[in-house]
């Protein structure tokens, strides 16, 4: 959801064939991140902004066009990503493969890409071993860049294409398996720590819902059953608990509304609220009433806390800044500073690092860059 995501400030101001690039193996080069000594333009004092104190040495990925969603191995030594850059693949948001491993990267990298190249792609995610990724595609029911049409009534939507299955290829491209197989908007699946399971968000009720599946797809749960959007799943560190963004629909009037663009396969994710659900489906809880979109949940590596990205402080709809928030809905905290945009936050598995996606040191452009920060307590 890269697009739909990231248009919610491009809606407001401006508002989800590659070639080989490999890092060397060897003993010498196969450094995690944080010792190489970073080439010019990755690392830069104006990266972060005095209010950070939770970043330290952050650096910056990518340099062009929309990129987000990055999701870190189970071995934290690569993320996988999406993004539209023209010069890597047709413009369309693609799946990459960026190893934080190796030589450092500059403005000149290029990462492999591992999806199709054809359709839409969205939400990557690693499985255990990390030599499988899987991810949510469009390309089977069209190999063109599907995009949403423009609204005479200029209502900001989602579009839940009914194309979208999800999908596990090794990091080559080659698709290995496919887990979803029915008509409908299935997507937006992340796995559980514990490796043992998929949480993704699906159609086939009628609503969007959270649904729980195994590794191979087998044993489907749903796990959501009111009225609303339910979406951008995420586990909790012991696998045991899921925090996702739902839009919950009360009133007459916006009942109806939701209802209609459900019928067109929209949603309008102007409200959206924290909720935490139980992996077995129980023990539902609302997590925040801060109003606007709050959304990108991603559990603190303790389990007792939860990043996301909000505009609810924000004078205009495009001020986005992540957040820190207790699992009891207490103590709010800002975690960056930026005046534009930051969303799409993810822990390393280890917990020291983190990746987020910013508006931030693009020369006041519309470009949506990666960065990572070791992560201060």
């Amino acid at each position: 959801m890269l697009k739909q995501l990231i248009c919610v400030a491009a809606l407001l101001i401006f508002i989800t064939s590659c070639t080989e690039n490999k890092p060397k193996q060897d003993d010498e080069k196969n450094k995690e991140f944080k010792e190489e000594k970073p080439k010019s333009d990755t690392v830069n004092a104006s990266l972060s902004f005095p209010a950070e104190k939770h970043f330290k040495n952050i650096r910056q990925l990518t340099f062009a066009a929309n990129n987000a969603e990055g999701y870190f191995s189970f071995d934290d030594k690569s993320f996988s990503f999406q993004s539209d850059n023209p010069t890597w693949a047709n413009g369309c948001d693609q799946i990459y493969n960026y190893p934080l491993t190796g030589e450092p990267k500059d403005k000149t990298f290029k990462p492999d890409m591992i999806s199709t190249g054809q359709g839409r792609t969205t939400c990557a995610f690693f499985l255990p071993g990390d030599t499988e990724i899987l991810y949510a595609s469009t390309h089977e029911g069209s190999k063109d860049c599907l995009k949403p049409a423009q609204r005479k009534d200029h209502k900001y939507v989602w579009p839940l294409y009914d194309t979208y299955d999800i999908y596990v290829a090794n990091l080559k491209g080659k698709i290995r398996r496919k887990l979803t197989n029915q008509k409908g908007y299935d997507a937006e699946a992340t796995v559980s720590p514990k490796g043992d399971k998929i949480v993704f968000t699906s159609m086939r009720s009628g609503d969007p819902e959270l649904w729980l599946m195994n590794l191979d797809g087998t044993g489907l749960k749903q796990l959501t059953h009111e009225l609303g959007y339910d979406g951008g799943g995420s586990f909790s560190p012991d696998g045991k608990e899921i925090v996702f963004r739902a839009s919950r629909p009360k009133t007459k009037e916006d009942v109806a509304e939701y209802k209609s663009l459900l019928k067109e396969g929209l949603v309008m994710p102007i409200k959206l609220e924290l909720f935490t659900i139980k992996a077995d489906g129980s023990g539902l809880k609302q997590i925040t009433t801060l109003g606007k979109a709050n959304w990108a949940p991603c559990f603190h590596p303790s389990g007792k806390k939860i990043i996301f990205a909000s505009n609810h402080a924000g004078k205009k709809g495009f001020n986005f800044n992540l957040y820190l928030i207790n699992t009891d809905g207490t103590g709010l905290e800002k975690v960056s500073d930026d005046k534009v945009f930051d969303a799409f936050p993810m822990f390393s598995h280890k917990g020291d690092k983190l990746i987020f996606c910013s508006n931030r040191h693009n020369g006041g452009g519309h470009d949506t860059n990666l960065f990572i920060a070791d992560w201060v307590e």
